[in-house]
Formats: structure tokens, C-alpha cells, sequence
């Protein structure tokens, strides 16, 4: 079975299990785990910030990011089909208890800076107020738009000039770090806080990393705690995380292969692939997304729906180049 349902698929390598294996572990929560605040110090360089926090998922790293940035009952404004808002089980208003006002991007998910002064809210005796802007980059609902640099520091600054913070959801940042022929450090440089997942792209078997400055995370730890985050001889999970951060620099391929893929199958009957920017693949369906998924099952490919005409695609780095041409073929066979 070809699985490209997503990138969190992904098996860990030997050099990973070994990592794993030999790992120097201590308690965490007493911040005694001499390889997780490794991987803490590491990725917070890569970013070019002062600190960052292991946590279990990116999920959790946004909501961590939320509750830590906000005070209870004032809004958040995130754009509407992000994932913080779409597939976050309403964690803002659970964990954050936040107000969410969502702003509707481009077709790329790109929010204006025009648009962020348009949703704030200024706090008085009947309104909340705005409390904290969200980014993403990948924008996944967007098929893994890279959002460029300069979009995001236009809608940051706009934030920054009316005194609210900045958080991006970077699950895939450094898909969009390679589509884009930039560091990290220059895309996130205008954002306060970055949350990004080792287990995604970069093919780690769990973990997410929380970025900011030191008293953000400092603040953020005892909250990762309060949602029950706290680990204890996590060096073994968090070893394989030193591993995937050197994967980085292997997306091109994903992007490369996502590309063929895409080519691939506008050129059958009753799909439309659009072009993809980075290793998400969306197709369009004549017929419902679900009954084609079930033919590609069939044939040996797996997919998501991703609405009732649209399915997902997604490459990674245990699909190689014959996996490509073989989806092309199952697919042909499907439809």
C-alpha cells in the first residue's frame, strides 16, 4: 500500500531507533533531560530565537501558544480555514477560552495586513478586545501554500502597531523554508512565537517544538504541564527529534515528487490537479472524493477527502520515485 494520507506516516529510520536507543535521558519536568534541552537549544538556533519547548504535538504547541500569549475572553484572530481553528477541536475556546474572529485569506491563505487592522478589536467596557494574531505556514487547507516572508512580516507588523502578538502554526515551516530558498530564521524573524513539527516532514515518530523568546516559554512550560504535557525520561522520544532537524535539508525531494505526482494525474480522465508548492497535492473529482478514495484503495493508494470533490495527496520521505509512477498507474486504473 502507497499511503500518501499525510506526512505523519512516516517511519523512523535505524539511525532514529539507535538515537532513540542510546538516548541520555533525566526527568524533563525538572528540565533534567540533558536530550531534550538539546534538541530545545537546537531548535530554538535554527530559528533564531531565545528558547523553545518539546511538547507532544503541534496541536498542543498551538494551544500552548494561545493560552500563553492571551488573557481569558479576549478574541484571537486566525484566518478561517487555518488549523488552529479548523482542526483544533475548538481548543482556542476550550483551553484559551478565547474569542475567535476569523479573517478570510486569498486563495493562498495570505491574511492582509489591511485585514488585521479590519478584525482588531479595541478592548473598552463591551468588547473583548484582541489579544493575539495567527499565522500558517504551510497553509495546509490551502493545498501547503509557502507563504512568502514579506506576507508575513506585512501582517505582523500590523499586528505589532496595535500592540497585539504573533503566533504561526509552521507545522511544515521548513516545507516552506525550501519552496521559498530562505532560512528560518529570516521567514520567522517577524513573529513572536513559531510552533513546528518534527513529526511531519521531517519524518520524527513524535514531538513538536514550541519557539519564542525566554520569558514566553518560561511561561509556556508550566502551561504545557497544566495540559498534562509534563514528560519525564523523554530523551528517548526526543533524540529522534535531533535527527529529523537534519531532514530539512531533503524536502526538495518531497516537493519534487509531489510535483510529478501532480502532473501525473491532471492528465486523467475526471481529475484536476492543481500545482503544487510544496509536498500537498489537492485534486479535484468528478466523482465524490469518497467513492474515488475507495477505488484508490483498491488499487493500492491511500488518500483524504479534503471536501466532497477535493482529496489530498501528500509525500513524504518513505515514498520514493517508483511509488510516484505506480499512484499514477493506480490511480489511471481507478477512475
Amino acid at each position: 500500500m502507497i499511503d500518501l494520507r499525510s506526512d505523519t506516516v512516516t517511519l523512523p529510520n535505524d539511525e532514529m531507533r539507535e538515537a532513540a536507543r542510546d538516548a541520555d535521558v533525566g526527568d524533563d519536568v525538572y528540565e533534567e533531560d540533558p536530550t531534550v534541552n538539546d534538541l530545545e537549544s537546537r531548535a530554538a538556533d535554527v530559528l533564531g530565537k531565545e528558547a523553545a519547548l518539546y511538547v507532544p504535538t503541534g496541536t498542543m504547541g498551538n494551544q500552548i501558544a494561545a493560552r500563553t500569549h492571551t488573557e481569558r475572553g479576549q478574541e484571537l484572530l486566525c484566518e478561517v480555514e487555518s488549523h488552529i481553528y479548523k482542526w483544533e477541536l475548538a481548543g482556542l475556546a476550550q483551553h484559551a477560552e478565547v474569542q475567535t474572529r476569523t479573517i478570510e485569506g486569498d486563495d493562498r491563505g495570505v491574511i492582509r495586513p489591511e485585514q488585521v487592522r479590519a478584525g482588531y478589536v479595541e478592548e473598552d467596557l463591551h468588547r473583548p478586545g484582541t489579544g493575539l494574531l495567527t499565522l500558517e505556514n504551510t497553509h495546509n487547507s490551502k493545498g501547503g501554500t509557502a507563504i512568502s516572508g514579506d506576507a508575513i512580516a506585512a501582517a505582523a507588523e500590523a499586528a505589532h502597531d496595535l500592540d497585539v502578538s504573533v503566533h504561526l502554526d509552521g507545522a511544515r515551516l521548513f516545507n516552506a523554508v525550501t519552496a521559498l530558498d530562505t532560512t528560518a530564521a529570516d521567514l520567522v524573524e517577524p513573529v513572536d512565537t513559531v510552533m513546528f513539527c518534527l513529526s511531519k516532514g521531517l519524518g520524527a515518530p513524535v514531538g513538536s517544538m514550541l519557539v519564542g523568546p525566554e520569558s514566553f516559554i518560561d511561561r509556556a512550560r508550566r502551561i504545557r504541564k497544566l495540559l498534562g504535557g509534563g514528560m519525564r525520561q523523554a530523551g528517548i522520544i526526543a533524540a529522534p527529534g535531533l535527527v529529523a532537524l537534519e531532514n530539512r535539508h531533503r524536502l526538495a525531494d518531497d516537493h519534487e515528487r509531489a510535483e510529478r505526482l501532480a502532473v501525473g494525474l491532471d492528465d486523467l480522465p475526471g481529475l484536476a490537479a492543481d500545482q503544487p508548492e510544496t509536498n500537498i497535492v489537492l485534486v479535484e473529482t468528478d466523482a465524490p472524493a469518497s467513492e474515488f478514495l475507495d477505488a484508490c484503495e483498491d488499487e493500492g493508494v491511500l488518500g483524504v477527502p479534503f471536501d466532497d470533490h477535493v482529496v489530498r495527496f501528500c509525500t513524504h520521505w518513505n515514498v520514493d520515485d517508483e511509488d510516484i509512477t505506480e499512484t499514477i498507474a493506480a490511480v489511471e486504473r481507478a477512475v
